[in-house]
């Protein structure tokens, strides 16, 4: 693929590397995939160069709010040794004991936004608990959630829905179309909220390239962004799949960098 425009992975995932391969598997097992890349902040590197990736969004998750710190703090460091490569998005628990300081520290580590998976974390989305993030982070970072699971009920539209009417200046982008295995009821749903973006991520292996750009027209080339699910997915192989999808190169621009500068870059 010949280079006409930066190309940023919106969605990656990264760990210690101690820990790196067990807690690749197990999100793997989570979702009753096949055996993931290892999660090393090295082998993204070296597997996104080869599909031809400029930059990336880098993240974890937090199952405890104990967590939470060193979660941020690796993050941080990573994007600081990556020398320019690595955006960071800081994590958040509905557990926390000070969640203002959680918020004020994601910023002050120079965190570009929040990730949260409430089917990980075992909270719904419109659950009180998550009320007080969503008034820290409205207007002031961007959230990447998980959306969708035909097996739970945590963060399917139902629950999204009312998060995004009540809080219209909070920016979400809802992971895996806005509904990871319910794709197209997501999409049906979720569509008319204008603060509501999404990413492709962890997607287009379940769908025909005819589908996939289907879901992306209905929400608008201006509100999808690229994303691998790195270390689920390879991101060459992601790479491929995006590439059959039949768009204009400027809508591919849009969706490859335009959305993701203008959303954690400027």
């Amino acid at each position: 693929m010949a280079k006409k425009y930066k190309i940023i992975d919106s969605h990656c995932h990264i760990y210690p590397d101690k820990i790196a391969q067990k807690a690749s598997d197990a999100t793997a097992c989570f979702y009753e995939l096949p055996p993931s890349l290892d999660g090393r902040i090295s082998t993204l590197l070296e597997r996104g160069k080869k599909a031809g990736i400029d930059h990336f969004l880098v993240q974890s998750v937090a199952t405890t709010p104990k967590q939470v710190p060193s979660i941020n703090s690796f993050i941080a460091e990573a994007v600081a040794q990556s020398d320019g490569r690595f955006t960071g998005l800081g994590t958040l628990h509905p557990d926390s004991e000070d969640m203002a300081a959680d918020v004020n520290e994601i910023i002050a580590l120079g965190l570009k936004g929040v990730k949260i998976h409430p089917d990980i974390q075992q909270v719904r989305l419109d659950d009180p608990r998550m009320h007080k993030m969503y008034e820290l982070c409205e207007g002031r970072l961007p959230m990447l959630i998980h959306t969708g699971d035909y097996r739970y009920d945590n963060s399917n539209p139902n629950r999204m829905m009312p998060i995004l009417d009540k809080y219209p200046n909070l920016t979400v982008i809802g992971a895996h179309f806005g509904g990871w295995s319910i794709w197209e009821d997501a999409t049906e749903k979720m569509c008319r909220y204008k603060n509501f973006f999404v990413d492709c991520s962890s997607s287009l292996y379940a769908m025909t390239p005819e589908k996939a750009k289907e879901l992306i027209m209905t929400y608008g080339t201006d509100r999808v962004l690229f994303g691998t699910d790195y270390p689920l997915w390879a991101p060459e192989t992601e790479m491929e799949r995006f590439m059959q999808i039949d768009l204009t190169e400027e809508q591919r621009e849009e969706i490859f960098s335009g959305n993701a500068t203008k959303l954690f870059l400027k």
